[in-house]
């Protein structure tokens, strides 16, 4: 299985460092050339790898770190996500009329045709994001939702992987509302730093 990163501010480091923490590979890009953010890739650790977006591309498990307004970009990219698993990490403030009615992540669902979407590791701000989630005598949950339970269960294979303890709130309609913004206000479980007590 490989990953990639497509993202490089706050939130596609705090994600990178997750990587490191674990020792597994992972391939970051941006629009930019990855010479540009090589050095700080580096700083990170060696598991980081720069590449352009179309080489971050060919990974299997993608994480969506950009802002939002930019995932059309990034979808066009590709003729065809088939095969590919995205995760949806963004967040945004648009109302629900702005963005025809639907949750975030039902409009990033239709912009990368034929992936197996999930949305997760959003809910927690990118200082957090970026700690050790072994704290607290437990682990940091990290909320999960799809219309595709085998997508969902490879996702929370990996958060598992990272350290979190993921937790499956089912499908986007569901689950994915309790972690998005609406009409200009967040779902309830954004920002709320849980944790998993270990037995």
């Amino acid at each position: 299985m490989s990953y990639a990163i497509i993202g490089f501010g706050k939130i596609g480091r705090a994600l990178a460092k997750a990587f490191v923490r674990n020792g597994i590979e992972v391939s970051v890009a941006t629009t930019r050339d990855p010479a540009s953010f090589a050095s700080d890739a580096a700083a990170i650790g060696p598991t980081i790898i720069p590449k352009t977006l179309a080489e971050a591309l060919k990974a299997d498990t993608i994480f969506l770190a950009v802002r939002f307004e930019s995932h059309p970009d990034v979808a066009k990219a590709l003729p065809d996500w088939k095969g590919k698993t995205i995760i949806d990490a963004m967040n945004t403030l648009a109302a629900l009329e702005e963005l025809g009615g639907l949750p975030s992540s039902a409009v990033v669902a239709k912009a990368f045709t034929g992936a197996r979407l999930v949305k997760g590791f959003n809910h927690l701000a990118a200082a957090v994001l970026a700690q050790d989630p072994a704290a607290h005598g437990g682990r940091r949950v990290v909320f999960l939702a799809s219309d595709d339970d085998g997508a969902a269960a490879s996702v929370a294979a990996l958060a598992e992987r990272l350290g979190f303890a993921p937790v499956n709130l089912g499908a986007l309609a569901e689950g994915g509302a309790l972690v998005h913004a609406r009409d200009g206000t967040w779902g309830p479980l954004i920002f709320q730093d849980l944790f998993k007590k270990e037995s």
